[in-house]
């Protein structure tokens, strides 16, 4: 029996960042279109939506949008039929639309939703085939932590899909609180754990702006890897708040115990 040695079992590619890199470079690349893509097109791969709103509680993400597509709300993937099988190349290189059905579904639910409107919303993506599909979740992974989009981190449950017929004893998504209107997601029954969701849902716009032009700033200017100094940035926005909120934060709940 061998003794148990964790450094036997670590792999690490001098590659991998590398090819990651190249990857998000590729991607930022890419023509961006409105939503939903104006021609059909088939393949799979990884997305990115942009917000320009001018007004309402998004309207920040027009100051780093309106002349380029810096920050995403929202990232996502769609992977070939079968990939979570793993079956061969063969059957997952047959044609699909999985990729342009997964934007045309996101286009239909910001139709859908109350205060967002699909005039507003743009969208980029990098279809990965063939060999190449089996990085889709590692780059959809990898824009997430680079850029920390609202959508992914704050506001979950835009992605989600119908969860079909004795299914909805579950609460709504709070994406489907901040933006009532999907048909299936009014069927949830389930009690939503927060009633200030709107309220919530302006402060973090803010504070993922905030801090993804103040993660890009410490990056630039001092050399650091975007991704960590955003992630840095947005905890600490996060905890000034769960420390100071005037309401509900820890030092002036305290405060006002005591007064």
């Amino acid at each position: 029996m061998n003794s148990f040695d964790r450094s036997k079992h670590v792999y690490v590619s001098p590659d991998f960042d590398e090819i990651i890199k190249d990857t998000i470079r590729f991607f930022n690349g890419t023509p961006v279109y409105s939503i939903p893509v104006p021609e059909r097109f088939h393949g799979t791969g990884v997305y990115a939506l942009y917000c320009i709103a001018k007004s309402g509680i998004y309207s920040r993400f027009n100051l780093v949008n309106r002349t380029a597509f810096h920050i995403p709300i929202y990232v996502g993937k769609a992977v070939p039929k079968g990939w979570r099988q793993a079956r061969q190349l063969s059957s997952l290189n047959t044609e699909n639309y999985e990729l342009n059905n997964r934007l045309r579904e996101h286009s239909r639910s910001i139709e859908s939703g109350e205060g967002v409107n699909s005039s507003d919303f743009f969208c980029r993506f990098m279809i990965l085939e063939g060999k190449e599909s089996d990085l889709i979740g590692t780059v959809e992974a990898a824009l997430i932590r680079k850029y920390q989009p609202l959508w992914n981190t704050l506001i979950d449950g835009f992605g989600n899909h119908d969860p079909g017929k004795g299914r909805y004893e579950q609460a709504k998504s709070d994406w489907d609180v901040c933006h009532p209107g999907r048909l299936w997601a009014e069927k949830c029954q389930g009690v939503h754990a927060s009633k200030a969701m709107p309220w919530m849902m302006g402060v973090g716009a803010g504070l993922g702006v905030l801090s993804s032009l103040t993660g890009m700033y410490i990056s630039y200017y001092f050399d650091t890897p975007s991704g960590p100094a955003i992630a840095l940035t947005l905890f600490a926005c996060f905890l000034l708040a769960l420390l100071f909120s005037p309401s509900q934060g820890i030092l002036t709940r305290s405060r006002g115990q005591r007064d």
